[in-house]
């Protein structure tokens, strides 16, 4: 299996990331019934996934693939624990890794990791709340809801756009290619939430076409932008716990972050364990 893994991240390496991404944007946005429907058909049978829980469970209806993948669920699919002092999984999917930011530094797997300041944008004031802080790493598989919400409620401060690579988002990849998520091109929002600092970074990956937020629509991809952007915004938008704050067309990696002291992961969550957005992930101290 290392083997296998090192040949695999070998091979991004070499290939044309950004442009295999926005190909695949191009395939996904089309309207052409003959291209998308079977496509669409073949990915529902191909990942298992569960069509009887979407808003839309025709998936000939679907505009285009893209509106497939991002589908909304039907009312009452994902309950929001209702815990005044909970912290709830923003999306489904699996956790890749959970615990401490420890020297202002995140894990992502054996033998590697990250800094908090880079996965922010080297933004070391925009990271110093959170050094001592809690981080979640969510890995969206292709099968899942593709929507990300909000850990808890709170009001948005600042977003951020960095450019970057596109590497897969798996646990090969993370094994194998160092500092992977602060690598990738991605998008972080950083929210004055109910338990205090909190931001939500969403990770692009190989093929994920673009990134999107509810207040801004998309954010990624950026023609020629090759430098870290602030978008800071005058306007307030407040968001409850459980609320839609963005989402992937062809799907990624959220990670929470938290400052010291202010939350404590459950202890049923760890590296490979299920995740159901909603779900209660940790309380406030």
């Amino acid at each position: 299996m290392p083997a296998n893994e090192k040949l695999f991240a070998a091979l991004q390496y070499l290939l044309p990331q950004h442009t295999l991404s926005r190909a695949a944007g191009w395939l996904a946005e089309t309207e052409t019934a003959w291209i998308k429907d079977p496509f669409i058909r073949w990915f529902i049978e191909r990942y298992e996934v569960d069509m009887d829980e979407a808003e839309q469970e025709d998936p000939a209806r679907y505009k285009n693939f893209n509106t497939f993948f991002t589908r909304a669920l039907k009312p009452g699919s994902r309950d929001i624990c209702n815990d005044d002092k909970a912290v709830v999984c923003p999306a489904d999917g699996a956790i890749s890794q959970i615990g401490d930011i420890e020297y202002g530094r995140i894990f992502q797997a054996k033998g590697q990791d990250f800094s908090a300041a880079e996965l922010l944008g080297g933004d070391r004031r925009l990271a110093e709340p959170f050094m001592g802080g809690k981080f979640a790493t969510v890995y969206l598989s292709p099968r899942d809801y593709h929507r990300v919400h909000m850990p808890a409620g709170g009001e948005l401060k600042t977003m951020v756009h960095i450019p970057g690579d596109l590497f897969s988002v798996n646990e090969a990849t993370a094994n194998q290619v160092p500092r992977l998520f602060a690598r990738n091109e991605r998008v972080a929002a950083v929210f004055d939430s109910e338990y205090g600092p909190m931001a939500v970074v969403l990770v692009g990956a190989m093929i994920v076409a673009s990134i999107e937020t509810t207040w801004a629509g998309l954010v990624a991809p950026v023609k020629k932008q090759i430098r870290t952007c602030h978008y800071p915004d005058p306007r307030e938008y407040s968001f409850a716990r459980g609320d839609e704050m963005g989402r992937f067309k062809l799907g990624s990696t959220a990670i929470v972050l938290f400052g010291r002291d202010r939350i404590s992961w459950d202890e049923d969550y760890r590296a490979g364990s299920c995740t159901r957005m909603g779900e209660r992930l940790g309380t406030a101290n």
